[in-house]
């Protein structure tokens, strides 16, 4: 039998703020928004960034001053539009306009003279070079006489200013430090915790009574970093030490790798003992690991899928790297792009500009976690429907001629997400009721690769004027995390009515492929049953090309109905209405700033014990379900057993 997997809860962090209740896809579409709508965008905003505090009842400003919903419009809009989206990096992150680095020079002594200077022993290097003269100084200060001639190098503390200031901050005034006992851990790793407590709470029901009816090995947690944590409390810190003279810490390296983001959630958040898994895909990396959730789901291997990612590269090496490659839109080409600037500061806000003239895309951090039922648990528990996932295709490019160049792999998951969809949907439904989240990075070869692939799918499946978005020009490119960004916008998109326009698009580049594409640079108004599903594309370096498709939330109601039947989904949607109003009341608190990252250190933890084991099946502490280890064999048709 067929089992759906349903979205049924979602949360996390990028700089449009919080995603849960969909609050960081509104601050995409506000100018859009009712007057209510608006007022509680920026109130959840204002305490996310610490603008305002709420308390005995009442929101404060910074003097403990009272403030209406209509004075947060007022006086604060400005202070948090501006500190929101792309835009400079600000100096709380770090100064991109005096980066630390060292300068390395050689000196070298005229004249065959020498040259003496004292320094600690201790700081002596082990290799004592062969023009040195080390001797001790009288005394016991532990200082030493070195005196050479010759050639000294030298590294010399320096700074440098960045040429990319641009940057997807997390809001101004967000730490995701502060939200637990963080003990030094990465900001990728802080921002998983955030975003994972924010999906868990956004369900409406406890995790604790979801473990009463779930077994443990139905359970998994798909989540992974694209480039891991490369800050100075992982990798980066590890890899630099040495160099800078500093000691590496016992947990650099493990902090460091890329599957921590699940790693963290199992250990400290969830308690998972069931499955594990950590994709890497490069920009594709969500879809990867949306792609194995689905599947376990569709076989039946999962009642609950966690799915996410996390990812902090707003780092100066990472920029760096990514600047040596040419991908990055540098202040300088931003200059040059818009030739009636005359400020010399380049528009950060408008640097990420998809399908049209452009020079590079823009670096970002994000967290997006999402909960996936199957559609048997979903209307047992009478869970929230945001939408289904119906499948995700990927394909390899095959022979490239580097390895950052397109390839062909694009087309074949495109056309077989399409293909799929018409499957379920009806060919008409495919051409008139779906969209597309694309790629979209801002970059001059993506805006012609990917047109073409969509505008070839497009006219091959008969769909005259496909709506494309790109949401990277709001929110920038988080690399791994990407497509949970974009799921995040459509599930908004379904709830809202509106398909956030490209609103940098300020002209189409004459290379873009548009016969058969819908690019707007105004937000698309339409009616929340308007679109039955979404495209979520994604091209990743090294050929690593995903496309899911997102099956709107009435498409999925209509697919529980028909495997459940009306009576069923009847008592189903009775059981929703409380599991709504729990949600509500998390939203409520959320938006007074009363929010916390659920972290469980040193509780619970089982040892052999508590371990209760037979041949037939393992009772774990905190599970009322049992794992069942009667596992049949899916290879039926190739018994080998021997009967006495």
């Amino acid at each position: 039998m067929s089992h759906l997997p349903v979205i049924v809860g979602f949360g996390g962090i990028n700089c449009a703020g919080r995603t849960s209740f969909h609050h960081g896809y509104l601050r995409l579409v506000f100018d859009k928004l009712s007057k209510s709508l608006q007022t509680e965008m920026f109130m959840g905003l204002s305490t996310l960034m610490r603008v305002l505090k709420f308390n005995e009842g009442q929101f404060l400003d910074g003097e403990g001053i009272s403030c209406t919903p209509d004075d947060i419009l007022d006086r604060f809009s400005d202070v948090i539009l501006k500190n929101t989206l792309l835009r400079r990096i600000g100096v709380d992150l770090f100064d991109a306009d005096h980066v630390p680095c060292n300068k390395k020079m050689r000196l070298n002594i005229c004249n065959g003279e020498s040259v003496s200077f004292t320094v600690s022993r201790r700081e002596l290097p082990n290799q004592i070079p062969a023009n040195w003269k080390v001797e001790d100084i009288s005394g016991d200060s532990g200082q030493v006489k070195v005196t050479f001639n010759g050639e000294l190098d030298l590294f010399l503390p320096d700074e440098r200013k960045m040429q990319v200031q641009t940057g997807g901050q997390l809001p101004t005034g967000f730490d995701p430090a502060e939200m637990y006992n963080s003990k030094h851990h990465p900001r990728g790793l802080q921002m998983a915790l955030f975003a994972i407590t924010d999906a868990i709470n956004s369900l409406g029901m406890g995790w604790n009574e979801l473990k009463k009816i779930v077994a443990p090995d139905l359970i998994g947690v798909y989540a992974s970093s694209g480039m891991g944590q490369l800050d100075a409390t992982g990798n980066g810190g590890m890899m630099k030490a040495g160099v800078l003279g500093q000691r590496t810490s016992s947990k650099q390296l493990a902090m460091g790798l890329a599957q921590m983001p699940a790693d963290f959630i199992n250990a400290y958040v969830l308690g998972n003992l069931g499955h594990t898994s950590a994709q890497i895909g490069a920009c594709a990396t969500f879809l990867y690991n949306l792609s194995a959730a689905v599947r376990d789901i569709q076989l039946g291997k999962r009642k609950i899928a966690i799915v996410g990612n996390s990812e902090a590269p707003l780092i100066p090496e990472i920029y760096e790297g990514y600047r040596a490659m040419s991908a990055l839109g540098e202040d300088s080409k931003l200059l040059k792009l818009d030739k009636n600037n005359q400020t010399g500061i380049p528009d950060y806000r408008t640097a990420c500009r998809p399908f049209s003239e452009n020079c590079g895309f823009s670096l970002s951090e994000s967290a997006q976690y999402f909960v996936l039922f199957d559609d048997e648990l979903a209307v047992e528990t009478g869970a929230q429907v945001f939408g289904a996932v119906g499948d995700v295709f990927i394909n390899a490019d095959g022979y490239k001629k580097s390895i950052s160049s397109p390839g062909f792999g694009n087309y074949i998951s495109l056309s077989k997400a399409a293909g799929f969809t018409r499957s379920v949907i009806g060919e008409e439904s495919l051409r008139h009721r779906t969209f597309v989240s694309a790629h979209g990075t801002g970059t001059p070869q993506n805006r012609t690769t990917e047109s073409h692939g969509l505008n070839a799918v497009a006219k091959s499946f008969n769909i005259e004027k496909w709506p494309v978005s790109a949401i990277k020009c709001y929110l920038g490119h988080s690399l791994g995390a990407a497509s949970g960004d974009q799921l995040a916008a459509v599930l908004g998109t379904w709830s809202h009515g509106l398909i956030p326009g490209i609103f940098t698009l300020d002209s189409i580049a004459e290379d873009v492929h548009q016969s058969h594409l819908h690019f707007s640079q105004e937000h698309i108004e339409v009616d929340n049953d308007t679109y039955q599903a979404a495209f979520i594309n994604s091209k990743g370096f090294g050929g690593n090309n995903a496309t899911g498709v997102i099956l709107s939330p009435q498409v999925a109601l209509d697919m529980l109905e028909q495997k459940h039947g009306r009576k069923k989904i009847q008592t189903f949607q009775n059981r929703q209405e409380k599991v709504k109003q729990n949600a509500m009341v998390y939203d409520s608190e959320a938006i007074k700033g009363h929010m916390t990252s659920t972290y469980i250190f040193g509780e619970n933890v089982l040892d052999e014990t508590h371990l209760d084991l037979n041949d037939r099946k393992i009772k774990v502490p905190g599970f009322d379900q049992a794992v069942n280890l009667d596992v049949s064999s899916p290879y039926t048709d190739m018994d080998i057993r021997k009967e006495n």
